[in-house]
Formats: C-alpha cells, sequence, structure tokens
C-alpha cells in the first residue's frame, strides 16, 4: 500500500504528522515523533517572540475532549534555536515544519532566525482576530522572508473559511491547516463551585473528536473554494478511519494531537500500521487516489420509511425512545408508522446493531 504523500515540494512517507502542542514541545519530543511514532512530517509547538504565562493545571481531557489553557511554547526563541532545533535538524530526514505566532511584527523577527532550520512553516494567528486584511498583510510579510512553504492555521472563529483562503492564496500562502482549536470554552465544577483548568477569564480552548465534523467541513470549504490550495486537515483524529476522512475532504496530509493525549502516544504508530487496511477497507491503491477522489451528496427531498431487519434486532428500543417524531412502536417487533414518520435517518444511525435501514443510507 502506497502510504506517501507530497505536496509544495515536500514528501512525506506517510500522511500523519503530530499536530502543535504539548507533544512537541522539545527536541526530545521531535525526535520520539521521528523515531517512535514514525510520522511523516513533524510539526514543533507554536514559537513566539515571548514567554507565555500558563496556568497549571492546563490540560483537562473528557470523553471525547480535550480542553487546555496551555498558549504557545513555553521555551524562548532562544532556546529553540541555539538547542532544539541544532539538536533535531542534525540528522532529520523528514520534512520539518516550525510552528510560528502570532502577529505581523512577530513574524519579522521570527521567520529570518528560524528559516535556516525549517522545510516549511505553520503559522498560528489564533490571537490575532478575524480581521482578514490584517491576516492579509501577515502573509505578505511572512512571503517576504522566507521562500519556503507555509500553511496559514485557521482558527474556528474566523467566520468566512472561503474568504480567509482566498486572502492567504492571493498574498503567498502554500495553503492552509485547518482548524485550530474551538473557543473559547469553559470547564465548571458544580459540586466545587469553580472553574477549573481555565486561564484568568476562566476560559480553556477544546479539540479532539468533538471538533472532527466541523475541521471536516472547514477542509472541505476551503478546497472547493481554493482547489489549488494545499490543505493540512487537523481536528479529532484518532484512528486511521479518520485519517481517511479527511483526505477524501481534501487534506494532503493530516495532523493529530488530542488522539494522542486521550489514548496515548503511541497511538501516532498504531494509526499509521492501520492506515493500509483503512485504505483497502474503502477501495483505495494509495494515500494519493483517496486525495484524488471527488465526492458525491446525493440529495433528494423525498420519503422512504425505514425498514427493520429482524434478525439484527436485539430489542432495546432506543429507536423508540430516540424518534423525534413518534413514529416507532414495539408491536411484537419494531414497527415504523408511515403517518408520522419524518424519514429524518435517526433510528439507523442511533441503532446498536444496524437493524434498521434506509436504502438512500445505503
Amino acid at each position: 500500500m502506497k502510504l506517501k504523500t507530497s505536496f509544495d515540494g515536500l514528501t512525506l512517507e506517510n500522511p500523519l504528522m503530530p499536530a502543535s502542542g504539548p507533544l512537541v514541545g522539545d527536541a526530545e519530543k521531535l525526535f520520539f515523533m521521528r523515531e517512535d511514532a514514525g510520522c511523516g512530517a513533524v510539526v514543533t509547538k507554536t514559537i513566539s517572540t515571548k514567554e507565555p504565562k500558563i496556568p497549571k493545571p492546563c490540560i483537562y481531557t473528557g470523553k471525547n475532549y480535550v480542553m487546555n489553557s496551555e498558549l504557545w511554547s513555553e521555551h524562548s526563541m532562544e532556546k529553540w534555536i541555539e538547542e532544539f532545533l541544532p539538536a533535531y535538524t542534525k540528522e532529520n530526514d523528514r520534512p520539518l515544519i516550525i510552528s510560528v505566532g502570532y502577529s505581523k511584527e512577530d513574524m519579522e523577527t521570527l521567520i529570518p532566525k528560524l528559516d535556516g532550520f525549517a522545510d516549511a512553516f505553520e503559522v498560528s494567528t489564533h490571537y490575532v482576530g478575524t480581521d482578514l486584511s490584517v491576516i492579509g498583510e501577515t502573509v505578505k510579510t511572512i512571503r517576504s522572508l522566507t521562500k519556503k512553504p507555509f500553511y496559514m492555521k485557521i482558527s474556528p472563529h474566523i467566520p468566512d473559511p472561503e474568504g480567509y483562503a482566498k486572502t492567504i492564496k492571493e498574498a503567498g500562502a502554500n495553503g492552509v491547516v485547518a482548524i485550530n482549536s474551538l473557543g473559547p470554552t469553559i470547564n465548571i465544577n458544580p459540586e466545587k463551585r469553580r472553574i477549573e483548568y481555565g486561564a484568568e477569564d476562566g476560559f480553556v480552548w477544546t479539540t479532539g473528536p468533538v471538533i472532527k465534523n466541523l475541521a471536516l467541513a472547514t477542509v472541505y470549504k476551503i478546497k472547493q473554494a481554493e482547489p489549488d490550495l494545499t490543505v493540512l486537515g487537523v481536528g479529532g483524529i484518532s484512528t486511521a478511519e479518520d485519517v481517511v476522512e479527511f483526505l477524501l475532504a481534501g487534506a494532503s496530509g493530516v495532523q493529530m494531537l488530542s488522539g494522542a493525549l486521550l489514548k496515548g502516544k503511541q497511538l501516532y504508530a498504531k494509526i499509521i500500521k492501520d492506515l493500509p487496511k483503512a485504505l483497502e477497507k474503502f477501495g483505495f491503491e494509495s494515500v494519493e487516489e483517496a486525495i484524488g477522489t471527488d465526492l458525491t451528496n446525493d440529495v433528494t427531498y423525498e420519503d422512504e420509511l425505514p425498514t427493520l431487519i429482524e434478525e439484527k434486532c436485539i430489542e432495546c428500543m432506543l429507536c423508540e425512545k430516540a424518534c423525534p417524531y413518534f413514529a416507532i412502536d414495539f408491536k411484537d417487533k419494531i414497527t415504523f408508522n408511515p403517518d408520522k414518520c419524518f424519514s429524518c435517518g435517526l433510528c439507523v444511525s442511533i441503532c446498536p446493531t444496524n437493524a434498521i435501514k434506509m436504502d438512500k443510507l445505503g
């Protein structure tokens, strides 16, 4: 199975990268991503011109999300330039994407100092705001300072992803990393009457599987609007099947962080190992084939009554309890009332044994 992916002069032996964050915060962690995790490219934690003030503790997990009040790298720009990057790049054998932030003025300082170490840059504008003219000027500044590929990381609070993509393309960026963490969010402990894990304003930023569908939609929107832009997908990846979904949405590569915080750092190697079977499962012979596949969208407005596959039904009654149209009853078996059924499809997706089907969802 061919896992290789190439874009903007970069070649990755597989499409998986770490996302910028605590797991890539120094040379030891970068080595792990290269040697133990086996990632196709390695991304650093976001380097900025000043050290952050990070509350402790700062990372909180739930079943399908991670909340984080951590900011950019806790290490200085000088520490990266004088210690971490020289140590890592001495024997580097795959693309190194250096994440930097945040303002135009920061770029004027950071890019010239880091350019010799980077194969590409990822640029976070998470704290810059939503003004596309400001973001565009930042992109122009970066392009004047480097010939390396660079990718602007879009935050989900940007109201117009298509406009964002057009702005950065015209200003000289090679592509987009979609998406950054979602927020602000908040974590409240009702028993102790307090906000937990928050910054001074109480807020944290949310990542993980809970934001996957938003990330997929953003990747798809951007790729449809600007097909020539490279898109790197990030947000909610935790399985090889998730990787395939992002490739189909238009991503040329993917990044993961929260999945490893939820399931353990060995998840990187597991996803890479599982990816060939996942591609084969969906009928693909390579990563590049999945990336190049056009998605269909067969919208219909005609009603269709669900049907029951009796031998699969365990009579858990979840479909009856969940039905928002009160259209499901149990009369010796699950039955569907054609006068009430709205053909919404909820019962099909919620059934734990796939005992309900609709042809349109087949």
